[in-house]
């Protein structure tokens, strides 16, 4: 049964983007993330899920005997740990985004944006990373991304099958880049000219105290987003994500929405009414 007010969205897109801490518990993921896609799906939205699988990654790295980089937020790709991010996003978290998925009845096909050119990218190039110090810095086999097969992404969900991305990319030489799944998202969103794009991990939204819930900022203008990073309020992995967002507000998207896992119904509410469980950034 279509939820009240969804239906103004029929025939737009709805991209969610799963952090890959949430990917464990899949009754957890069936009951939130997919209960909520699956009303998407009733209210005829098209739902397309980009997926991340850091934890998992983390954990299987030090199992290896590797140690993971990070700077800024942002994870360094070597040889290694491409492998590592292959066996993460492609394998044990895709496996059970799909699996979880199916308990909520979302037809799921779970693949990477390697898969037919859904998602190309190139290397990118050593840059400066808020949070990182002056310097550029390179990231190693990270990609940036150059292009999404949208038409693809249309035959999809005509064929009634929501498309389920693990954040790796390519390009048609056959190298395969590992995004940050926020990037990924943020850019398939742009390129679907996407109602909403939510961001959904175990945050509850933007926090003014990042350790005490009930200080989240309802909605947040490009402008005020901007002045939260300069004075620290918004720093970590946040700050990657709030910029992602920002910029691709002006791509075209018309809400982005940071939301928690945590209640059970917080997705479908956000998605009903901006603010009410996360941080919607609009343009303002």
């Amino acid at each position: 049964m279509a939820v009240s007010g969804l239906s103004d969205f029929k025939g737009r897109w709805f991209v969610v983007k799963i952090g890959g801490e949430l990917a464990s518990d899949k009754p957890k993921l069936a009951a939130s993330v997919g209960a909520a896609v699956r009303a998407f799906l009733d209210a005829g939205v098209r739902v397309a899920v980009i997926h991340g699988g850091g934890p998992q990654a983390t954990e299987l790295t030090q199992k290896l005997g590797l140690t993971p980089k990070m700077v800024g937020g942002r994870r360094v790709t070597d040889e290694a740990t491409l492998e590592v991010m292959k066996m993460t996003l492609a394998g044990q978290v895709s496996v059970d985004v799909a699996a979880a998925f199916r308990i909520a009845g979302v037809p799921a096909v779970c693949t990477t944006g390697v898969s037919a050119g859904l998602v190309n990218a190139r290397k990118r190039p050593a840059k400066v990373i808020t949070g990182a110090g002056p310097d550029p810095i390179d990231l190693g086999l990270v990609g940036d991304v150059s292009e999404v097969n949208t038409a693809l992404f249309e035959k999809l969900s005509e064929a009634g099958v929501v498309p389920v991305l693990g954040s790796l990319s390519g390009d048609a030489q056959g190298n395969v880049f590992n995004i940050n799944a926020d990037t990924v998202a943020t850019r398939v969103a742009a390129k679907l000219k996407a109602a909403k794009l939510f961001l959904v991990s175990n945050v509850p939204g933007v926090l003014a105290n990042k350790d005490d819930p009930s200080t989240r900022l309802p909605t947040l203008t490009p402008a005020e987003a901007k002045e939260k990073i300069a004075s620290g309020v918004i720093q970590g992995g946040m700050i990657p994500k709030v910029e992602e967002s920002l910029a691709m507000l002006e791509e075209g998207i018309e809400a982005i929405h940071i939301v928690g896992i945590s209640p059970v119904n917080a997705l479908l509410g956000e998605a009903e009414k901006a603010g009410s469980f996360g941080t919607a950034f609009l343009r303002g």
